[in-house]
C-alpha cells in the first residue's frame, strides 16, 4: 500500500507564509486534487483562483499532472498564487461580442444625439447598409460559436480582463461605426465593383473562419483537454492548415481586410491592423507550443501568414 504524506502549501508572493498544511496526500493525486483540498481548507481561495507551482517564480502546474510525475516526495512543498476574482471565458466572450452586435446598429440608425437633428434625412449609401449587415452577422457568428462550438481549454480568466477586452471591442466598434455611418460618408471610389469584391471576400473569409472553428472543436472530445495536430478535414477552406498553424486568425484578418475594402474606411483598416498585430502574437505563441509538443509537427507551416509569418 502506498504511504500518504503531508504537503505544505506556501504563498508564492510571500514564501514564508503558509497557506495550508495538507495531510494524507498520495503520489497519485493530481494537481487538481490538491487544489480541491486547498479550496476546502481556504474557502476564499477557490479552485479557479489557484495557480500551483513547484517554486515561487516557476510555471503554473497543469491540473492533470500527478504529484509523482512532478517528483514531489514526502513532506514536500508547493507554492500557490492567488489569481484574483475569476470569470468564465464563455461569459467574457459573450459580453465582449454582444457589445459590437448591439452598438453598431445604433450608429446606422443615425440618432440625433450623435449626428444631429437632420442626420436621419440624409441618404444611406449601399455600402453603409451592407457594412451594418456584415458587422452584425460577424458578431452574431461569434456569439453562436461561443455558445455552441468553442471548447475552452481554460475555464476562467481574471475578471479585470473583462473590462480590457470589452473596452477594445466596444471602443473600436464605436470608432469604426461612427465614421462609416456618418452622414458625410463617401462611397468607395470604384463604386459597386469595389463594394461587391469586398463583400465576396468577407463572406468567404467568414465561412473559412467558421470551418476552422468547427474543425478545432472536433479535435477535442468534450470534457477533455486532449490536443492533436490540426489538419485539413476535407473542407477546401480548411486546406489553409497546410500553410499556417492558426488559419482561423488568417481568415479573421481577411474578413476585416475585405470589410475595409468594401467600405473604403480608414478606421476599419486601423481596426484590421490592430487585430492582426494581436492575433499574430497569439498565433506565434500557439505555433511555438505546437512545435514543442509535437515532434512530427509539419515544418513548412508558418504561424498566421503563409510563407512569411
Amino acid at each position: 500500500m502506498v504511504a500518504s504524506f503531508n504537503l505544505e502549501v506556501f504563498d508564492a508572493k510571500k514564501i514564508d507564509k503558509q497557506v495550508a498544511l495538507l495531510q494524507d496526500i498520495y503520489p497519485d493525486d493530481t494537481v487538481f486534487a490538491v487544489k480541491k483540498r486547498i479550496a476546502k481548507e481556504k474557502p476564499s481561495l477557490s479552485i479557479e483562483r489557484q495557480a500551483l507551482r513547484l517554486d515561487p517564480k516557476g510555471k503554473a502546474l497543469k491540473d492533470e499532472q500527478k504529484l509523482s510525475d512532478l517528483g514531489i516526495a514526502k513532506n514536500a512543498q508547493l507554492y500557490v498564487r492567488d489569481l484574483g476574482p475569476q470569470i468564465s471565458w464563455k461569459a467574457v466572450f459573450l459580453t465582449e461580442y454582444a457589445g459590437p452586435f448591439f452598438i453598431y446598429p445604433l450608429f446606422y440608425m443615425r440618432p440625433s444625439f450623435i449626428y444631429g437633428q437632420e442626420a436621419g434625412a440624409k441618404p444611406i449609401s449601399h455600402a453603409v447598409t451592407l457594412a451594418c449587415i456584415c458587422w452584425c452577422a460577424h458578431y452574431a457568428k461569434r456569439l453562436f460559436e461561443t455558445q455552441f462550438i468553442h471548447r475552452f481549454s481554460n475555464g476562467t480568466m481574471p475578471r479585470f480582463n473583462l473590462l480590457k477586452n470589452c473596452g477594445y471591442y466596444w471602443g473600436f466598434c464605436a470608432f469604426v461605426s461612427y465614421f462609416i455611418n456618418h452622414p458625410l460618408y463617401t462611397a468607395p471610389y470604384f463604386g459597386l465593383l469595389q463594394i461587391y469584391i469586398g463583400l465576396a471576400g468577407f463572406i468567404v473569409a467568414e465561412f473559412g473562419n467558421l470551418s476552422i472553428h468547427i474543425l478545432l472543436r472536433n479535435l477535442r472530445p468534450e470534457g477533455t483537454k486532449e490536443r492533436k495536430i490540426p489538419k485539413p478535414d476535407g473542407n477546401p477552406l480548411s486546406c489553409l492548415f497546410n500553410l499556417v498553424s492558426c488559419p482561423n486568425y488568417t481568415y479573421e484578418t481577411l474578413s476585416w481586410l475585405f470589410f475595409s475594402i468594401m467600405t473604403q474606411s480608414v478606421p476599419a483598416l486601423l481596426f484590421t491592423i490592430a487585430g492582426f498585430v494581436q492575433m499574430t502574437i497569439w498565433a506565434q505563441n500557439k505555433h511555438r507550443a505546437y512545435k514543442q509538443e509535437f515532434k512530427d509537427y509539419p515544418k513548412g507551416r508558418k504561424a498566421i501568414v503563409p510563407f512569411l509569418i
